[in-house]
């Protein structure tokens, strides 16, 4: 058996189909993001802006988060020392978990070390807990979503996406006495669309099913106290299990679910995914519950966040490049073609010191692939000018299709 000419053969695939995933080397330097320093094959340095990050408000070198780190690291050491059971939760962590319990107006929170284990475990637990149940996940759900919902050995049922009458179908096609769930996201990060949580909630009512929104791209941004569009909305009350990340907004790691003290309790003591993983390291902690503090009195940093999105959109439009607009602060260029996508982000990173990584298959389907942007309050006009300007010249270079308008 040559298993070295099957990883060449898996390889090769991806080379032809113009998808093959490369990293570039970048160091973030503190108190200047997005402006970052990239190191090339060679050894050689540029610097560069970086347009494709998730540190959506510039967090990850917010000094009240940073000073939180270094405090929490001398006091407590690097790492938690063992898994939440066996000696790893802290202060830090109890702390944390009230920080995110109070955001979203639940009785409990529990952390994980990234949301996709937090996906993943809780979502895959859930059976456990209510046997019989029957998952109803939107098509478009996270990679995480659908792998909790693959492996948990349960029904499970895919509606169309934000298609509530799909899901109405569905869900009247199913034994009235049986458990339901239904899975669906705030955001769907790849197109920015808006999930119907309202109506979802309605449905979820009238079929007693409960509630599992992934709030991953809204957390910190959106809501009065960033605690996602649910919040926004007014409609948290009526989800029964709230799925964030530590990561994005937050500028620092890990994932996390909200939910009452029950769920947490049950999910806790059931979901492998969290029992058998080391603690997020105490400084971790303590940083992100900084954070999550820091920005629940922040709301200029979400408006300024939202005009940053709507200027840098605006502007594309003018041109007449194929973006799509739900209304978020996602902002998706779509290529259409793997090979052109690829070729624009490195021309943007060589020629133009712009740093988009290509979005291809399978994270989004054959023939939307894409770039995407995510402008933040830190990327001003300078950098807004350079990258409009840029987009413009590679667009004609390339003879990509304009919309009709802008001619």
């Amino acid at each position: 058996m040559n298993f070295d000419a099957m990883l060449d053969n898996a390889i090769a695939n991806l080379h032809e189909e113009g998808r093959y995933r490369t990293f570039i080397d970048i160091e973030r330097r503190n108190g200047q993001f997005p402006h970052a320093l990239w190191t090339r094959l060679d050894g050689s340095e540029q610097n560069i802006t970086v347009w494709c990050g998730n540190d959506y408000l510039g967090m990850g070198q917010n000094p009240v988060v940073l000073e939180a780190m270094h405090e929490a690291i001398d006091a407590a050491g690097s790492g938690s020392g063992g898994t939440r059971n066996i000696s790893g939760t802290t202060v830090y962590h109890k702390r944390l978990e009230a920080e995110l319990a109070d955001l979203h107006g639940k009785e409990s929170a529990l952390l994980f070390t990234s949301a996709y284990i937090a996906n993943d475990a809780t979502l895959s637990t859930l059976p456990k807990l209510f046997p019989g149940l029957i998952i109803y996940s939107d098509e478009l759900n996270h990679a995480s979503m659908i792998e909790g919902v693959r492996r948990n050995g349960g029904a499970k049922r895919i509606f169309r996406h934000n298609d509530v009458e799909h899901l109405r179908e569905l869900l009247a096609a199913d034994d009235p006495a049986a458990p339901k769930l239904i899975a669906f996201e705030s955001i769907y990060s790849m197109d920015g669309d808006f999930g119907p949580i309202e109506a979802i909630c309605d449905l979820a009512d009238e079929f007693g099913a409960l509630t599992y929104i992934d709030e991953v791209h809204a957390v910190g941004m959106y809501g009065p106290r960033g605690a996602g569009v649910a919040e926004r909305d007014r409609l948290m009350h009526r989800l029964d299990i709230i799925n964030g990340t530590l990561a994005k907004a937050y500028g620092v790691m890990g994932g996390y679910i909200a939910a009452s003290d029950k769920m947490c309790d049950a999910i806790r003591s059931y979901a492998p995914g969290f029992i058998f993983t080391t603690s997020l390291p105490p400084a971790i902690a303590a940083a992100a519950a900084a954070s999550v503090a820091y920005l629940k009195r922040a709301p200029e940093l979400r408006e300024q966040h939202q005009t940053q999105a709507k200027i840098l959109k605006l502007r594309l439009k003018g041109l007449g490049l194929p973006i799509i607009d739900h209304g978020s602060h996602i902002v998706p260029v779509i290529v259409g073609n793997p090979v052109h996508t690829k070729l624009l982000s490195d021309m943007l990173l060589d020629d133009y010191s712009i740093y988009a990584q290509p979005i291809n298959f399978p994270t989004v389907p054959r023939g939307t692939e894409r770039l995407r942007f995510t402008p933040s309050p830190v990327h001003g006009p300078k950098e807004t000018d350079a990258l409009v300007s840029a987009m413009d010249a590679l667009w004609s270079h390339c003879a990509l299709n304009r919309a009709e308008s802008s001619a």
